[in-house]
């Protein structure tokens, strides 16, 4: 257990991890947790107000559970007092709470007690706290990779905020490594080490979303003997490599390679192979793409390349699109593969798709042609008077909801743009176009 903010004697703060040293100090220091804890948020509204309700903080490693928490202690002036869910039980927590109620009454000054892993805690564990919390002797902020509805029980759970952090970006993470190689206080800054775009961008992909381990990764790079270049000793591609124990894929997420691969990923998705598109998947996964983008791919494709054969496929891939979100990798990718496997082997159209680029050309061929009068509404007298809405046949009061009633401007009768295929459910769509086409073909018929 530690007690009190960045209160560490000199020597062993220097020997410090990399990634303990350079935690953010401010608020506005930590990346990537905008959502959370930026301004207009309920946290930053209660810390600005001069409250501090006890917290639960969900999230992923390396997120920046244990940074803020901190950081909120020192914003209050508050004792901070870290303990593991892990390491320790209810001994340690009464003697945390005896120092805590004591402190309050000698000095007025709140504890803020940090469990990290709450959710290692069983039932009667976290009831423990409960008492403590309702007096205020403690502010409780715990940490949890768990989702805390399952994890933590309700009593606690109804007298926390619940938090939750998202993955890190790998544009956050390279921005703390940049920082820290920087930073000549508590980072690397006096031994004025280079560090190259591909080695910045590999460590940042390859940690995915956790700070902690690209933090520990640069300590490992800058402690071996680097190459100079320019004269300068620099960490490349090779020594992140080697420091982070993962290769670099030939995949760069703004160059040629990420436009190849999704076009490779998507045309074995139109061509109906799973095998190669979950290979093409697990290119781009372990390369570090965004899942979110590779989930979009898959919801445009079930609307553009299988449609109307199968529409359940675009509710998959929108299902899988939120699921990613929530989820985050490293798991995501299992939600991914389900949805490429089915969107693969589901049946194929893109009339749906070509119907709309049809009319989309006729739109520009022949610019904004009138609304015809019989399909127009009329809520006023002058436009009754104009003939608005003259004609109109409601639907529903035709057998089978169908009046057959022309609706296409009159430039564009008889125009034809969605062309059903066979595959799949479309095919019952074509036999139901094919009866209403031939039944609205009578339709001047029977007003004769």
């Amino acid at each position: 257990m530690t007690s009190d903010l960045f209160d560490k004697p000199e020597e062993a703060a220097a020997n410090a991890p990399l990634a303990d040293r350079v935690r953010p100090r401010k608020l506005e220091e930590v990346v990537g947790q905008e959502q959370a804890i930026g301004p207009g948020t309920m946290l930053a509204k209660a810390l600005t107000a001069g409250e501090l309700p006890s917290i639960i903080f969900w999230g992923p490693p390396g997120s920046g559970k244990t940074t803020i928490a901190r950081i909120i202690a020192q914003m209050v002036e508050a004792s901070f007092v870290s303990f593991s869910a892990v390491l320790s039980g209810v001994k340690e927590i009464r003697q945390i709470v005896a120092e805590a109620r004591q402190r309050l009454v000698d000095t007025g000054r709140r504890t803020i007690l940090f469990v990290d892993e709450i959710h290692r805690f069983n039932k009667s564990q976290q009831d423990s706290f409960l008492p403590h919390i309702e007096t205020g002797t403690i502010v409780l902020i715990g940490a949890t990779t768990e989702n805390p509805s399952f994890e933590i029980n309700s009593a606690l759970l109804s007298r926390c905020r619940v938090i939750t952090l998202e993955p890190l970006e790998p544009r956050h993470i390279e921005t703390l490594v940049r920082r820290a190689l920087a930073d000549p206080t508590h980072g690397l800054g006096k031994r004025d080490i280079s560090l190259t775009h591909k080695a910045a961008d590999h460590l940042a992909r390859q940690a995915r979303g956790d700070a902690r381990v690209a933090l520990n990764a640069l300590e490992l790079a800058a402690a071996g003997e680097l190459p100079l270049v320019d004269g300068k000793p620099t960490i490349t591609l090779e020594v992140a490599e080697h420091a982070i124990q993962a290769k670099a894929l030939m995949y760069d997420k703004d160059g040629e390679q990420h436009y190849n691969v999704i076009s490779a990923f998507i045309k074995s998705l139109r061509a109906s192979d799973p095998d190669a598109a979950l290979y093409w998947l697990a290119r781009m996964v372990e390369a570090g793409e965004d899942p979110m983008f590779i989930a979009r791919r898959l919801v445009i494709l079930a609307a553009e390349d299988v449609s109307n054969a199968d529409p359940r496929a675009l509710e998959l891939a929108t299902t899988a699109m939120q699921a990613v979100h929530m989820i985050g990798m490293p798991e995501a990718r299992i939600i991914l593969a389900q949805a490429v496997t089915y969107l693969a082997l589901a049946p194929k159209s893109n009339a749906s798709y070509a119907a709309l680029n049809a009319a989309v050309a006729d739109v520009h061929a022949k610019g904004d042609l009138p609304v015809p009068k019989h399909l127009r509404n009329a809520p006023t007298n002058l436009m009754k008077d104009l003939g608005y809405a003259d004609g109109y046949r409601y639907d529903h009061e035709f057998e089978h909801h169908f009046s057959g009633q022309p609706c296409m401007p009159e430039k564009l009768d008889g125009r034809e743009y969605y062309q059903p295929t066979a595959e799949g459910l479309e095919a019952r769509l074509k036999e139901r176009l094919e009866w209403i086409r031939r039944r609205r073909e009578r339709y001047p018929e029977k007003e004769k």
